[in-house]
């Protein structure tokens, strides 16, 4: 390598870095920054692109790298989107949320309270993905539960703000991102989505999460009793956000439309199942599988409402949501055109060079790229930026260091998303805290010995299992 392609690459590096920890939106500086070292690479004679002028192949990089993701994973992620802005449009959210929800009304136990809303907000993370949006919706419909049954502020705030955490789903966009990366090379040509979330990421993700669950309970109990010994006293003021409620004809209408933002995962997880124990090479991509959803969906709602021009306006809220998915499309763009910066001036392939020729634990690499997110994510509160930049070099890198793609995706995955509620700048730390009008700090008291146990015990698990 050139010396002064390695101090540009330095410079590229922390940049990004810089940007993440300042919460700036970090597209700009990833395509940028990319671009840059592009035309590095392309000045000492690389060649990016064949039969292309030395000086737009940077930006014929840029083109590939569109059409590929588009083609790939930016669909499925479109459409996820798309099918999720309808969902909440129509209403079948919060009818998802009050339905599943409806059991915790009948525990008055406080402490009891705290797993079983814990585990109950991960599966409702499947409906709605943010964890800022699940944070406000179950602040509108299980917090007043939560302190009616004499639940502490801050318990109520703990659990309500590490809802949104690894929940398997093949409708995550991240899981989309990663299983398409890997698809591209022989060893995991047949890998779909379904696949690495089923047979991945659950088997780890699971078992993590209940013992979560047990640790979220005897940490709100203990913290709540030491606050008790200190005098401590919360403030009374309960938030005042609400959420959107529909209102259906029948108890039975308002159950089907429940089911529909989980139907896509119902549909994909019993052709899944279907296959198996027939062994069968069918598969159901996600894309048709949400397109089928959809159909079904709008065919439903025009069914219960009967009304044809409001039927057409709320359909075209899928085509809204797409757009709005769009940003992570770009995200991912932007991520690999960086990565192909990095790459062209021979970063990547020395890194390579020197884990090959190293003689380290297998779990080294791993251990490194969690530790990377965890100070990532505490510093900038964004717990999957870092790893989408990431998911270019995730194959590479594993394979220098002589160990399964696996070891590297399902960890650093899952501690990004794990990691995010222990981070005072984190968004669904500052929505639980302004809502219960506590201190972010107060509320990562009360976050981070449950997350941190997971990441422990989920990291544990994925190396005896990959190494």
């Amino acid at each position: 390598m050139n010396p002064l392609e390695i101090i540009a690459a330095i410079i590229a590096v922390a940049l990004v870095v810089f940007m993440l920890i300042k919460k700036v939106d970090i597209k700009l500086t990833l395509l940028g920054a990319g671009l840059s070292l592009l035309y590095l690479a392309v000045a000492f004679g690389s060649e990016l692109v064949e039969k292309t002028p030395p000086l737009v192949q940077p930006f014929q990089v840029v083109v590939d790298s569109f059409v590929s993701i588009l083609s790939g994973s930016g669909l499925v992620i479109l459409l996820l989107g798309g099918y999720a802005a309808y969902m909440n449009h129509i209403g079948a959210n919060a009818a998802t949320v009050e339905l599943l929800t409806r059991p915790l009304k009948r525990i008055t136990s406080p402490w009891i309270l705290v797993p079983f809303v814990f585990l109950i907000g991960n599966l409702l993370s499947i409906v709605v993905p943010s964890a800022s949006n699940l944070a406000i919706i179950l602040l509108a419909t299980l917090y007043p539960v939560l302190r009616a049954a004499k639940l502490s502020v801050l318990s109520s705030a703990g659990v309500i703000a590490t809802t949104a955490t690894i929940m398997p789903t093949p409708l995550g966009a991240d899981n989309v991102a990663i299983s398409t990366e890997l698809a591209q090379y022989p060893e995991y040509a047949d890998l779909s989505v379904s696949n690495y979330v089923f047979e991945q990421m659950a088997p780890i993700a699971i078992p993590t999460l209940l013992v979560m669950a047990v640790a979220h309970f005897f940490w709100q109990r203990f913290m709540d009793m030491r606050d008790v010994k200190r005098g401590y006293i919360s403030p009374e003021g309960e938030q005042t956000t609400s959420a959107d409620v529909p209102t259906f004809a029948n108890a039975w209408i308002r159950s089907i439309y429940a089911l529909l933002p989980l139907l896509p995962i119902i549909l994909l997880i019993a052709v899944y199942a279907v296959t198996t124990a027939s062994r069968s090479s069918f598969s159901l991509s996600v894309q048709i599988a949400v397109l089928v959803c959809w159909l079904v969906a709008l065919i439903l709602d025009l069914i219960v409402k009967r009304d044809g021009r409001g039927f057409m306006d709320r359909g075209a809220t899928f085509f809204k949501g797409m757009g709005d998915a769009v940003d992570i499309v770009a995200l991912l763009v932007a991520a690999t055109v960086f990565v192909r910066g990095i790459s062209s001036v021979g970063v990547i392939s020395s890194l390579q060079s020197t884990m090959e020729s190293a003689t380290v634990a297998g779990w080294v690499l791993p251990l490194i790229l969690v530790g990377l997110t965890a100070l990532i994510v505490l510093l900038s509160g964004s717990g999957t930026a870092l790893f989408y930049a990431m998911v270019p070099l995730m194959y590479g890198l594993a394979a220098a260091a002589g160990i399964d793609a696996f070891a590297v995706t399902v960890p650093m995955g899952m501690a990004g998303n794990l990691l995010r509620a222990c981070s005072p700048v984190a968004a669904v730390i500052v929505i639980v805290a302004g809502a219960t009008k506590e201190s972010p700090l107060n509320i990562v008291k009360r976050t981070w010995f449950p997350m941190l146990v997971g990441v422990i015990f989920m990291f544990t698990m994925a190396m005896i299992r990959y190494l």
